[in-house]
């Protein structure tokens, strides 16, 4: 079998250009990341200060550990659903990732016998 200098200059056309989808992919994704990092970090700043100026107008012990008690929960919840989110984006961002390079091992990996 001979190989053709055309099937070498096609592959390493073919290799960059799934170079350039994932890096393109890569960007995107950790963009997504880092817009919902921000915005976890602003919704639990804004939380807090919610949190600091009930605290501050409350009048007894009881009325403080019922504010207290809503805040630890709400901000346990809003970490649970954010750190779900974000990890969804990291898996996400994997696949993506390596979708490109699995359709270029496939097309050079042989079938295997059925």
């Amino acid at each position: 079998m001979m190989i053709k200098v055309e099937d070498i200059q096609q592959y390493g056309k073919e290799h960059l250009e799934t170079c350039v989808a994932s890096a393109a992919t890569v960007q995107n994704g950790l963009q997504a990341i880092a817009s919902a990092y921000g915005d976890y970090t602003k919704k639990s700043y804004e939380d807090t200060k919610s949190f600091v100026e009930k605290l501050s107008s409350v009048k007894s012990l009881d009325k403080a550990l019922e504010v207290q008690t809503e805040f630890a929960k709400s901000a346990y919840e809003s970490f649970v659903a954010d750190a779900q989110k974000i990890a969804g984006l990291y898996g996400d961002l994997a696949k993506q990732t390596f979708k490109p390079v699995e359709t270029l091992v496939a097309k050079f990996t042989p079938a295997s016998a059925a």
